[in-house]
């Protein structure tokens, strides 16, 4: 285990360098910090998400393999998977039928999928194990804020 507030310059560097919130990526290392099975590494990437993600980034040589052992490369792959969450969402009608935040579908999209995100955008409820994601990540907010904010 660790403690995500170690990596709050990376989370400050990448999420600024991805266009994304500082707060999100940092509330996001606290859901999955404490992840029993987590799938590797301090953000908890799929091999598959990474694959996709690298691809035309400056860590696009760079293996998933190494994201246990290299937290900074955890941390830029998280941001610029939320960024690319962004990107889709943006693409979504501005009237959702939907109660979650932006951050919410984000988050729910990092955890679930981007399919599930565009779901949810579009008014499917979250099931208990999104939903407890997102409370987790409504408990974590506040923290992670601080930790980012210095």
């Amino acid at each position: 285990m660790y403690d995500p507030v170690t990596y709050a310059p990376q989370v400050r560097t990448w999420a600024q360098q991805a266009g994304v919130s500082a707060q999100l990526v940092m509330a996001i290392l606290y859901n999955e910090a404490y992840k029993p099975d987590a799938a590797f590494g301090i953000a908890n990437m799929h091999r598959a998400i990474f694959d996709e993600v690298k691809k035309d980034r400056d860590f696009a040589d760079r293996r998933w393999d190494e994201l246990p052992d290299d937290r900074d490369l955890a941390v830029e792959a998280e941001a610029w998977y939320l960024h690319d969450l962004h990107d889709l969402a943006a693409q979504l009608p501005a009237t959702r039928h939907t109660f979650l935040s932006e951050d919410d579908l984000l988050a729910l999209g990092y955890n679930t999928g981007a399919g599930n995100m565009l779901a949810f955008a579009r008014g499917t409820t979250p099931g208990s194990q999104a939903q407890s994601y997102l409370d987790r990540l409504h408990a974590n907010w506040a923290e992670a804020g601080k930790a980012v904010a210095g």
